[in-house]
């Protein structure tokens, strides 16, 4: 008797189980003709399904263009719905700020539409995108099902690409991948900074060049004559908090692994250094913290030892 019910038990759950991997979409118009689907500030989980990312769109005259896919097949899906329910017009481009699991993974859903990156986007996406697909079937489970990396099919280079009645300048950065798309929507004057804008949220660095390119590309967004900031994690700004964080926190971190270099530290120790009060609020900044003296580390220890090859002094 008692095996019966545990086997209706579950029966009854599994359904219930499958029903709950939906993701719950819902556009915030924040600008003439474009929509922000805003993701939690949280780490991959099983919970959330990877909608940790902002995902946006512009409806021009010419049909919808689209800003990065999200984590997931299933997640491209609906967002594709979500974005019917807004347009009735057709979707005439996506475009990749970078290869990240979270930002490209929901292409499959868009595979009739183009797909445009930067070249250095494609080849990283090229060569991390099935490890990352992997690593994210790992981290939230059933919501990768039937997931698979589809390659950009167009090469953007940086200058301006007129859609519509909406004239969108491209820039070609670099501090957060190597490979970094920034959107300045000229005509709204929204800028979509993709990674390399956090706000109250820690950055990651598995693909940083170097945090001094990074600072370099922030004092570029930042000049450019914008009125609302979309970073590709953490709420959208109508100020500069979001670049005075980024910097702020940039510096500090600098300062750290090179201080810590140069007195030999061990990257325990590193991992283990306080973080500022003014950072604690910033979500996950211990959790990255770990992550950005694994990645990074290295190369200031590596900028401490004197060449073999150089002469005596």
């Amino acid at each position: 008797m008692l095996r019966c019910l545990i086997t209706l038990l579950v029966l009854c759950a599994a359904p219930l189980q499958a029903a709950e991997l939906v993701y719950r979409l819902e556009p915030r118009q924040i600008a003439a003709g474009t929509w922000l689907l805003e993701g939690s500030t949280d780490n991959f989980s099983e919970q959330n399904g990877g909608d940790i990312v902002n995902v946006a769109f512009i409806e021009t005259s010419a049909g919808v263009v689209l800003i990065d896919t999200g984590p997931s097949r299933r997640y491209g899906e609906a967002l594709r719905q979500a974005i019917g329910k807004v347009s009735d017009k057709p979707l005439v481009r996506v475009l990749l700020t970078h290869h990240h699991p979270d930002h490209v993974l929901g292409n499959q859903a868009f595979s009739d539409v183009p797909i445009a990156a930067l070249a250095g986007t494609r080849e990283l996406l090229a060569e991390q995108g099935d490890a990352m697909a992997e690593n994210m079937y790992r981290l939230v489970g059933d919501w990768m099902r039937g997931t698979e990396v589809v390659l950009p099919t167009e090469t953007l280079e940086e200058g301006v690409l007129e859609i519509g009645d909406h004239r969108l300048r491209l820039l070609a950065l670099s501090g957060h991948t190597g490979a970094d798309l920034a959107i300045f929507d000229e005509t709204t004057g929204v800028l979509f900074a993709g990674d390399l804008v956090f706000h109250e949220r820690a950055l990651t660095t598995p693909n940083s060049p170097g945090l001094d390119v990074w600072l370099n590309d922030l004092e570029r967004l930042q000049a450019l004559p914008w009125k609302l900031v979309v970073p590709g994690h953490g709420p959208v700004a109508g100020d500069a908090a979001p670049f005075a964080q980024m910097r702020d926190y940039l510096g500090w971190l600098d300062g750290l692994l090179r201080d810590s270099a140069a007195r030999g530290a061990e990257m325990t120790e590193v991992i283990a250094a306080p973080i500022p009060e003014r950072f604690a609020r910033v979500s996950l900044s211990r959790y990255e913290l770990t992550r950005t003296v694994t990645h990074l580390y290295p190369r200031y220890e590596r900028e401490q030892l004197p060449r073999v090859d150089s002469p005596a002094p």
